[in-house]
């Protein structure tokens, strides 16, 4: 049952802290309010003229021909990776994308577009950019001038010229449409748009940066990033940019310029065909031509007319035998050009690839090395022939030409071999055909050699429609499912964003403020931090009042307060004393507490009830009573405390002065300051006073010195019956409320009760209880904004 009430007393003591601290921040409502309003307002004023971010997307489908000629291979991986059985993106769409970030895609793309010059519309509050297309004029610089840096305005005059002033050498000139001139000896044009949006009358800004500033800055605002699907070849773009309608511009440019440059690659490869081809063309033509020349001439000197139906029945046994010897040799021709075409050559190029020899492996040796010399030419466009991956490539380059040429010899010795076989069987086969004269003979021969520069001559012919044919029809590198689109909402600033902070900075600036306000302050504010750490009980709180004496039936809530404390005297007397003589001691822990004001207004409140009081001032370091009475001027005629302590031989009654002014008390001030007040009071003549105070008063009220600062009080104390100790709020520090502790642990001070002085009613429950009795306030001093408001309404005579 113990515990039970334990843990209900700590709650209700948790459920007070609690209450107290909101009510401690609320009091400062109105400032919570007016931060709230003014972030509020500040954001909106953002907003109202923010630069507002958008984001544009695009999305293509790259085009991988090695990919697809895998066939089923890349199937099975597709399938392993959705399996979960491992797998990564594919390389070919993360190398692609390197590319496509590459500073010489971008440079294409901002030479073509004029991206180094930014154009902006001065407006009243901010500086907007806009289009170049959206201004009635375009800036060209010279191509070979990439490095200006410059910012201008322009003021449109008349039809045909410009004001410009260079911002930064503060320089002023003008300018007309279609000729050049200088800045910074680099040659600028101005050229009309009749498209422009915007009105002649606007000031432009124009800023100029070098292309590489271009580069950099469009880089840092472009995100190109793979499809999240495994194995996919989806490329996603997006540009945050303040218009919209240039990041489409950006991105479409980048995708337009990316295709060419792939198509670029690929045509290399059609063109160096193309020109083997060619050029073997022309040297077979030669032959082919110098062939039919001879078997002319050699009909013509001989009278033949039709030598092949005439030695058709002898060659019919060796027609079968001269075709493979006709395919033979025709293999060695291509071989034999083949090696002239790797001799003359130079190292390093594409070499042309099908053009009709049928070995398979050297038609494979070809193809791969094409393919390492793309490979090696795509690396340098990003990269030095010092890098250790393009001198491994070109290290794979040379073995592979030697491949070639190692496989073109085995293949031309195979090739020979087997022609010198059928060669030997044809000289059989010539043998058995001894009867065929000489002249058919030799014109065979002719024949033979013409035929063979003939088949050679349309296979080129044929190869190269082939070329031809393959280069028209050569597929797209990429296909665009979503061209650039800029979204209407923007990104920046977001709206809702702006606002929600708007509103926590406008509440939490002034809590955090608060909060270290009330973190640093050491200062009392409550009657709880006396009841807390010194553990005595507390008679009184005395609010903040502007008057410094309770008036005669005054009910304003200082005399309330006063009237209070008289009553929670009393019950500290006992009952068996209540009608002797009281003797009250009032103190504090430093000056400027209040004990003295605490002191004239009791005596003031308890004399109003009828009871004889005598006010004692015995602080004599630092007397104030009678300049809390406005009485100041008896000092100079009466005699006061010091005097009768140096001369004890006075009559007591001397010292007192008979209600004074409108008071119904006496009063006993403390007297001139004495340089030795402690020992004074230490020679025993001031109980004589109190003896003679507690034989013909009521109340005994006697003003003490601060016991923080001196020993006077303690040194008196054994003569009270209630000490008095005042403690004012916002002023002592909370530290040195272990004084009071240890005195009334120690007991040096006897019968000690607390008087809170200062509360601010206002404040609500944990400054004070407040006095909600209707009456009027008139002495309650106003304070914070408060107290403004009203010094205005003064001011002003308003009611």
């Amino acid at each position: 049952m113990e515990q039970q009430s334990t843990n209900i007393k700590e709650s209700q003591g948790e459920g007070i802290n609690l209450r107290q601290l909101f009510e401690q921040y609320a009091y400062y409502w109105k400032w919570f309010l007016l931060t709230v309003i003014l972030a509020l307002g500040i954001s909106i004023l953002y907003l109202r003229y923010a630069q507002r971010i958008y984001n544009t997307s695009a999305k293509i489908l790259l085009k991988d021909e090695k990919s697809a000629s895998a066939g089923e291979l890349a199937g099975i991986a597709e399938l392993t990776s959705s399996m979960g059985l491992g797998g990564s993106r594919s390389s070919f769409v993360t190398d692609q994308i390197e590319v496509l970030y590459s500073r010489r895609l971008m440079r294409k793309v901002v030479n073509r577009n004029n991206l180094n010059v930014i154009y902006s519309v001065k407006g009243k509050i901010r500086t907007a950019e806009v289009l170049e297309q959206d201004v009635p004029f375009s800036l060209k610089t010279d191509g070979e001038q990439d490095t200006l840096l410059a910012n201008l305005k322009i003021v449109l005059k008349g039809s045909n010229q410009l004001s410009i002033t260079d911002l930064e050498s503060k320089s002023n000139f003008t300018a007309n449409y279609e000729k050049p001139f200088k800045i910074r000896n680099v040659n600028l044009v101005f050229s009309r748009n009749n498209r422009a949006r915007i009105g002649t009358n606007e000031e432009f800004i124009i800023k100029i940066v070098p292309v590489d500033w271009a580069i950099d800055a469009i880089l840092s605002s472009i995100s190109i990033t793979p499809n999240k699907e495994m194995q996919s070849y989806i490329v996603n773009f997006s540009m945050v940019s303040s218009i919209s309608k240039k990041a489409e511009l950006i991105l479409n440019s980048l995708i337009d310029v990316y295709n060419a440059d792939l198509t670029e690659d690929k045509m290399r490869t059609t063109r160096a065909t193309s020109d083997f081809i060619n050029k073997r063309l022309l040297l077979i033509s030669k032959d082919l031509s110098g062939s039919d020349r001879e078997a002319a001439e050699f009909k013509s000197a001989n009278s033949m007319v039709d030598m092949t139906a005439e030695a058709g029945v002898f060659l019919n046994t060796a027609s079968e035998n001269e075709k493979k010897v006709l395919e033979y040799r025709t293999q060695l021709q291509l071989v034999d050009h083949m090696n002239d075409y790797l001799r003359d050559q130079p190292k390093g190029k594409l070499i042309a690839s099908n053009i009709g020899l049928q070995d398979e492996s050297i038609t494979a040796a070809i193809a791969e090395y094409n393919k390492v010399v793309l490979e090696r030419d795509d690396l340098l466009k990003s990269a030095s022939s010092q890098n250790p991956a393009v001198i491994a490539l070109n290290e794979n380059i040379a073995e592979s030409s030697n491949n070639i040429i190692r496989s073109l010899q085995n293949y031309q010795r195979v090739t020979r071999l087997a022609l010198n076989n059928l060669e030997k069987k044809s000289s059989e086969i010539k043998s058995r055909i001894g009867s065929i004269p000489n002249q058919e003979q030799g014109f065979r021969k002719i024949s033979r050699q013409q035929q063979i520069v003939e088949s050679l001559y349309l296979l080129l012919l044929q190869k190269r429609e082939e070329s031809e044919v393959k280069a028209a029809a050569t597929p797209d590198n990429l296909k665009i499912i979503d061209v650039a689109y800029g979204n209407k909402v923007p990104v920046s600033p977001k709206k809702e964003i702006v606002l929600l902070a708007a509103l926590i900075i406008g509440f939490f600036v002034p809590f955090v403020t608060l909060y270290l306000k009330f973190l640093l302050d050491n200062k009392i504010h409550s009657r709880k931090d006396i009841e807390d750490i010194v553990k005595i009980p507390v008679l009184g709180e005395i609010p903040t009042a502007e008057d410094t004496i309770v008036h005669l039936n005054d009910r304003s809530s200082l005399a309330e307060a006063f009237r209070i404390l008289r009553t929670n005297m009393s019950f500290m007397f006992g009952s068996d004393n209540r009608e002797a003589s009281k003797v009250v001691f009032v103190t504090s822990t430093i000056s400027g507490e209040g004990k003295s004001f605490v002191t004239t207004n009791l005596a003031q409140i308890l004399s109003m009830s009828g009871k004889k009081v005598l006010l004692i001032g015995a602080d004599i370091r630092s007397p104030k009573v009678l300049d809390y009475l406005g009485l100041s001027h008896l000092q100079h005629t009466n005699v006061g405390i010091t005097q009768f302590l140096i001369n004890p031989d006075m009559d007591v009654d001397n010292i007192i002065i008979k209600k004074p002014g409108n008071y119904d008390f006496d009063v006993v001030y403390s007297g001139y300051i004495a340089p030795n007040p402690a020992e004074l009071l230490m020679n025993g003549h001031f109980d004589d006073v109190i003896k003679y105070a507690r034989e013909h008063y009521d109340y005994v009220l006697v003003d003490t010195a601060p016991v923080s600062l001196v020993t006077d009080t303690l040194l008196i104390s054994h003569n009270a019956d209630l000490t008095l100790y005042v403690s004012r709020v916002n002023y002592l520090d909370k530290r040195l409320l272990q004084v009071p502790r240890e005195l009334y642990v120690d007991g040096k001070l006897k019968n000690l009760a607390s008087v809170v002085n200062d509360v601010d009613f206002a404040r609500g429950y944990g400054y004070g209880y407040g006095y909600g009795y209707g009456y009027g306030d008139k002495g309650t001093k106003k304070t914070g904004l408060a107290k403004v408001w009203q010094d205005l309404k003064d001011r002003l005579n308003i009611k």
